[in-house]
């Protein structure tokens, strides 16, 4: 089981994300208030904060939402997880990982400053099959 570090929006897309601290989670949308809300197959994304913690130790001052994730995480291993697995968010939402990393079109202001990004590799999208809200602090676990 793990922990949401941070709930992350922002208004428009290809921009980082600044911390809300809390969300609410719509069935079949996404995070209310996110510019990447819809009915498609990435409505949510996920970073661990030890993704965000290697980026660190190269020298980057970087935090939750500067990779455009709207949940932050700790103690799960979000990329080891495969396409259909269901995750429980908080008290009452659950999410079906959708896809695992995504191709990066456009070069980040991260990759040209750290030649890298983790968000391609390490970062994990979900749907939204039932809602709720979510805070810092709440539980992620897995169901299946």
């Amino acid at each position: 089981m793990g922990k949401i570090v941070a709930v992350c929006t922002s208004p428009q897309k290809g921009m980082r994300k600044k911390n809300v601290g809390k969300g609410l989670l719509v069935p079949e949308h996404g995070l209310e208030g996110d510019a990447h809300t819809g009915n498609w197959h990435r409505q949510v994304s996920l970073l661990a904060l030890e993704s965000i913690e290697k980026m660190r130790q190269q020298g980057l001052d970087v935090h939750p939402g500067d990779f455009a994730e709207n949940l932050t995480t700790q103690g799960i291993d979000l990329v080891s997880l495969p396409v259909g697995t269901k995750l429980k968010i908080g008290s009452q939402a659950v999410g079906e990982v959708t896809q695992i990393g995504k191709e990066c079109h456009h070069r980040c202001a991260i990759y040209y400053q750290a030649g890298d990004c983790v968000m391609p590799r390490e970062g994990i999208f979900i749907r939204v099959l039932a809602g709720g809200p979510v805070k810092v602090g709440d539980t992620i676990e897995v169901l299946d």
